[in-house]
């Protein structure tokens, strides 16, 4: 299960002050325990000083009396075999360190001792003088130095886990403030639906991450309004489009069964029906290739082909309907011109192209088809002798079911998804298509497909090159 955010950032700033605080604590408790041992190391050295200084003057204080002596402190004389020549009361059984301790100390040496059952901190230090070597050795009891620390453990047990408690509840408190604006966002975010895809999240004023957020949210939302739209007009439209020619279907069906009809009729009515059929059929297949290209669906499987003799065959099968429309077919395309393509997608192209531009241009005016290799990439131009793009038409000419009013009147108009499905396709291959209108008059579709790094480019054949330009009426 996972655990809330505020949680989280609670129990990890939680842990982190633990291991502050444990390692203050520690640090304070060493540096405590220093400072009394140092403060006990001068104690003895003053003791010894005190005792050294009365060896030989009007007496020795030895730790029973005295007020210069340390509390609790006490002191010997030893020789070197351990003997005592003068001791405290105190330790006055035997002597506090044994003569091969005494045998390696060179100078003033601290060492620690458990007497009785006590730790005690002693200072030996050797003494110059006539007669035989001796040694001062002065001590203390630990055990005040004990207690300090044991009470300051305690302290440290107690205050440690409260200060926790305290430092968790603020982390708490600040993690709930600074989270505070993003369950705002959330919940504002959580109200827009399919439905209000107008309403925005409000931008806080600190300019900080979090506004960042929020502004980088609203520009996603844009953008999902804008598909969103864009979707909604592409079912209205195709919903639209489908309603005609399944109309004009069902007309002719049921004209067919209302009443008797030689076979000539049925004939002639089943013709008709099949054309609507075809027609609901194609576009099927171009809603279908554009819904894939909407979500970069569209594959295409790269052969070479041979561009002459495509647009050749696309020109032959275009021939009918540009002598019925008396529209001349001008094609201009480099000999043996090859590129790695789609054919079946780059046919589909010039189909699209060549129709829409038959179908925009007046009676006796030409169809421009063009085809060249532009830096190492294939540019196919298609052009036509119509009135051109409106200016306000001409950015909008690759969307779907994109036509003006008076295409939308004209017979036969098309549904407008020709120029869409080629800009799919360019796309598909990592080309571009482009709209503009000639400076002569008309309009003009020019598509790049573009050779991919490992694929070769699109060149012609290395032979005499000639140009061939045919026109079809």
């Amino acid at each position: 299960m996972h655990l809330p955010l505020r949680l989280r950032l609670t129990l990890v700033f939680a842990l982190c002050m633990a291991v502050l605080l444990s390692g203050v604590g520690s640090i304070l408790y060493v540096r405590l325990a220093e400072e009394l041992q140092r403060s006990t190391d001068s104690a003895l050295r003053a003791h010894a000083a005190l005792v050294t200084a009365g060896l030989d003057g009007s007496g020795a204080n030895f730790g029973d009396q005295g007020r210069t002596a340390a509390v609790g402190s006490f002191a010997q004389l030893l020789r070197t075999d351990g003997t005592i020549l003068e001791s405290s009361e105190v330790v006055s059984h035997g002597p506090l360190v044994t003569p091969d301790d005494l045998s390696v100390i060179a100078g003033p040496t601290f060492a620690q001792r458990e007497l009785s059952g006590s730790t005690v901190r002693l200072l030996l230090e050797p003494l110059a003088g006539a007669g035989a070597a001796r040694f001062l050795v002065v001590g203390t009891s630990m055990q005040s130095q004990r207690e300090i620390l044991a009470r300051f453990l305690v302290m440290l047990a107690l205050g440690g886990p409260a200060a926790l408690a305290l430092a968790s509840a603020v982390g708490w408190w600040v993690a709930g403030a600074a989270l505070r604006p993003v369950e705002r966002v959330r919940l504002e975010a959580a109200a827009i639906s399919e439905t209000d895809l107008d309403r925005r999240l409000p931008v806080p004023a600190t300019g900080d991450e979090l506004a960042r957020l929020v502004v980088t949210l609203n520009t996603m939302i844009d953008r999902l309004q804008a598909a969103f739209e864009r979707q909604r007009r592409f079912v209205d439209d195709a919903s639209h489009e489908l309603r005609s020619p399944l109309a004009l279907l069902k007309i002719e069906l049921d004209l067919a069964l209302v009443r008797a009809r030689t076979p000539g009729q049925l004939e002639d009515a089943l013709i008709s029906a099949s054309e609507e059929a075809d027609r609901l059929a194609a576009l099927a297949e171009d809603l279908l290739v554009y819904s894939r290209s909407d979500g970069g669906r569209v594959l295409v499987h790269r052969t070479d082909v041979r561009i002459d003799e495509l647009l050749r065959s696309a020109r032959d099968a275009m021939a009918q309907r540009a002598a019925t429309a008396q529209v001349r077919i001008e094609l201009t395309c480099p000999d043996h011109l090859t590129c790695r393509i789609d054919e079946r997608r780059a046919r589909q192209v010039v189909d699209n192209l060549m129709a829409n531009a038959i179908q925009h241009s007046p009676a006796g005016g030409s169809v421009g088809v063009s085809a060249e290799a532009v830096a190492g990439a294939l540019r196919l131009a298609v052009s036509d002798s119509g009135s051109g793009f409106r200016p306000e038409f001409v950015d909008r000419a690759f969307e779907p079911f994109a036509r003006d009013a008076a295409e939308r009147a004209r017979a036969g108009g098309g549904v407008g998804l020709g120029l869409a499905i080629v800009r799919a396709i360019a796309l598909a291959h990592g080309g571009s298509a482009t709209a503009s209108n000639l400076s002569g008059g008309g309009a003009q579709i020019t598509v790049v497909f573009p050779s991919s790094s490992n694929e070769p480019a699109a060149q012609p054949v290395s032979r005499p090159k000639s140009h061939v330009r045919l026109t079809v009426l």
